[in-house]
């Protein structure tokens, strides 16, 4: 599982060396680019899979190109950089940066890094994504329980008969049951 890589760096000999490692690892390299605007320009003209961004760059540092890629699509990126400072990784993880190599660096450096990168970005994927998906059953139920008190109040039916009520309502009509709990509630509270 190879991919598409977008590369960063204003060094030319280094650029094309990056290009070089990856194409021998089997990478697609996508696009390449000498500055940190034109990183953006191409990751968003490109969709790569990957990207590897050098940090000090000419009109927008790599910090800042890789913050405004994952702004708008999130992938994987590595930092590649001369500097090792405590300050400039603190910001490219602050902006969401997954790996960070210092030069120089061989290709057994770069490849694992690019794969240690990707399982961490699928890894925080998933964990959104199982986030999201709680936090759309949490309020689901919630909408059920508030349709549920509502039927009980109005009608005087038992917590079961009430959830009965709404998961027949669900089944006649094919809708899923927190459409259905929603549609109560906003009848039930716009009559009082």
């Amino acid at each position: 599982m190879a991919g598409r890589v977008l590369i960063a760096e204003d060094e030319t000999i280094i650029r094309l060396d990056l290009a070089d490692m990856l194409r021998r690892a089997g990478f697609e390299v996508c696009a390449q680019a000498r500055d940190g605007v034109e990183a953006v320009e191409l990751a968003r003209a490109e969709a790569p899979d990957v990207a590897v961004l050098d940090v000090k760059m000419p009109r927008l540092d790599g910090i800042e190109a890789a913050r405004r890629i994952l702004d708008e699509r999130p992938i994987p990126i590595v930092m590649v950089t001369a500097y090792g400072q405590d300050e400039l990784v603190s910001r490219a993880v602050d902006a969401g940066v997954f790996g960070y190599l210092v030069k120089p660096f061989r290709e057994s450096d770069l490849v694992p890094a690019i794969h240690t990168a990707r399982a961490r970005h699928d890894e925080l994927a998933a964990l959104r994504e199982e986030a999201n998906s709680l936090a759309d059953a949490l309020a689901a139920r919630k909408v059920i329980e508030r349709a549920k008190g509502l039927l009980m109040q109005r009608d005087g039916l038992s917590e079961d008969d009430a959830f009965a009520r709404l998961r027949k309502a669900s089944q006649v009509s094919g809708r899923p049951l927190r459409v259905v709990a929603e549609a109560v509630v906003a009848t039930l509270v716009e009559k009082t």
